[in-house]
C-alpha cells in the first residue's frame, strides 16, 4: 500500500509531467493558428506532357517573381489572377528568394522559411487553386540579389530546397511544381549541385513535382526541364521566362538596365517587332506541346513601378504593358477553364513547422542536419524510399 511519503516523493516527478504537458500543448496551439482549404488541385507530369486533376494541361503562364515584397504585392497578384485566367493564362511563378531588384529575402540563414513570406506564398497558392491555377515556386535565385546569403554552402541550398517542399507538403499544396534554382545562377556562382537539390527535396516528398532550370540536361530525378534546362525525352519542357528574342541589346541586357541604376528601365516597352517575335514563339512552343511563360519588365519590376499584377496595354510609351500578349493568347487559345476540383479534400491546419519556428524543429532541415545524399543510386537516379 502507498504511503503519504511515496506520493510526496512522486509529487515532484508529477508536476514536471504537467509542466511539459502544458508546453506540449502550447507550441500545438501556438504552431497551428488558423485553418486552410486543402488544395483541390493536383499538378502532376507524365512522360512529355502535364496534368491538373488528371486532366492533360498546357503550361500558359506569367512570371511574377517578385510577388512577394511586400503584402500588397502579394495581394495584388491575387487580384488579378481572375483577369489573368479571362486571357487563357493558368499559371504564375512565385520566388522565394530574389528576384533582381525586388530582393525577397524568404529565406532564413539556416534554410529555414521566412514565416512573413511564406504567408504571403500561401495565399497565394490558395488563391490560385480556388481557380484551379498552378504556382511554379521558385526557390535560389543568386545573380546580382541582395537576397542571396553569400556563405551558403550546399547543404544549405539542400535545406532551403528540402523545407521548401516540406511546406507544401504539410500544407497540402499539390496545384504546384518547384524551380530549385533561378536559370542554374547558384550552380554557376557557388558550384551547387542541383541534382543534390532535387533530391533534397524527393527525400521530403516523393510526389512533388520539382524541375531543373540550368544549361543542359536536367538530372534523371528532376520531372520536369524549364527555361534554360535541356529538352529531355521523357519530360516535359516549360520556358518558362520567355521574352522577345530581337530586344536590342538583350532583353534582360542593356535593354531592360542601366548601369548605376537599380531598378528595371523600359518597363512594359515593346516595339511592333518584339511583340512580333514573342506571339510566333508563343505559338511555336504551345503548338509543339511545350508550356509558355511571359517574363516581363512589367511584371517583375521593383517599387515604385512595380510589380505589376495587370494587364496594363499595348507596350507604347504611353500605355505600356503586356495586354497585347495576353490579347493573342486569348485569340488563339480562349478563356482558361479548369478542370473539375477534388471534392474529397477536408480543411486542415496549417503547419509553420517548416518556416523555422523554434518548437517542433524535427520538421525543420537546417545545414548540419540535412541529410546526406550518399544513399542515393547515382546510376539509376532513384532512391528506395521512393518505391
Amino acid at each position: 500500500m502507498a504511503t503519504r511519503n511515496t506520493y510526496l516523493a512522486k509529487a515532484p516527478a508529477v508536476k514536471r509531467r504537467k509542466t511539459r504537458l502544458i508546453l506540449v500543448l502550447f507550441l500545438v496551439l501556438a504552431y497551428r493558428p488558423f485553418t486552410v482549404s486543402a488544395g483541390r488541385y493536383t499538378f502532376r507530369v507524365k512522360d512529355e506532357k502535364t496534368y491538373l486533376n488528371g486532366r492533360e494541361i498546357l503550361v500558359v503562364g506569367l512570371r511574377c517573381s517578385n510577388a512577394l515584397i511586400s503584402d500588397d504585392t502579394a495581394r495584388r497578384l491575387i487580384d488579378g489572377l481572375d483577369t489573368f485566367a479571362s486571357y487563357g493564362v493558368n499559371t504564375v511563378s512565385v520566388y522565394f528568394m530574389g528576384s533582381r531588384f525586388g530582393d525577397v529575402k524568404g529565406y532564413r540563414q539556416d534554410g529555414t522559411l521566412n514565416p512573413v513570406h511564406a504567408s504571403r506564398m500561401g495565399k497565394i497558392i490558395e488563391a490560385a487553386d480556388k481557380r484551379g491555377m498552378i504556382v511554379l515556386v521558385g526557390c535560389l535565385y543568386w545573380g546580382n540579389s541582395r537576397a542571396k546569403w553569400e556563405h551558403w554552402t550546399q547543404r544549405d541550398a539542400d535545406a532551403a530546397v528540402a523545407n521548401t517542399v516540406r511546406w507544401l507538403r504539410d500544407n497540402d499544396y499539390r496545384n504546384v511544381f518547384v524551380d530549385v534554382d533561378n536559370e542554374g545562377m547558384a550552380r554557376r556562382a557557388k558550384g551547387f549541385d542541383n541534382r543534390r537539390m532535387v533530391i533534397a527535396g524527393k527525400t521530403v516528398d516523393p510526389a512533388c513535382i520539382i524541375a531543373t532550370n540550368y544549361k543542359g540536361d536536367p538530372p534523371p530525378e528532376a520531372d520536369l526541364a524549364i527555361h534554360h534546362s535541356n529538352k529531355a525525352e521523357g519530360k516535359p519542357y516549360i520556358e518558362s521566362e520567355a521574352t522577345p528574342g530581337n530586344a536590342p541589346g538583350g532583353y534582360w541586357g542593356s535593354y531592360s538596365k542601366r548601369q548605376g541604376y537599380y531598378n528595371y528601365i523600359n518597363i512594359g516597352l515593346y516595339s511592333r517587332a518584339m511583340k512580333r517575335n514573342q506571339i510566333a514563339a508563343t505559338e511555336h512552343h504551345l503548338s509543339r506541346g511545350w508550356g509558355y511563360m511571359c517574363a516581363s519588365t512589367w511584371l517583375q519590376c521593383a517599387p515604385p513601378y512595380g510589380p505589376n499584377h495587370r494587364p496594363g496595354g499595348d507596350g507604347s510609351e504611353n500605355n505600356p504593358g503586356i495586354r497585347w500578349w495576353l490579347e493573342s493568347v486569348r485569340k488563339t487559345y480562349g478563356p482558361y477553364k479548369p478542370a473539375a476540383p477534388e471534392s474529397n479534400r477536408s480543411p486542415k491546419p496549417m503547419s509553420l513547422a517548416a518556416v523555422g519556428a523554434d518548437g517542433p524543429s524535427r520538421n525543420i532541415i537546417d545545414a548540419e542536419g540535412c541529410r546526406d545524399v550518399s544513399c542515393y543510386n547515382n546510376t539509376g537516379g532513384s532512391h528506395e524510399r521512393w518505391k
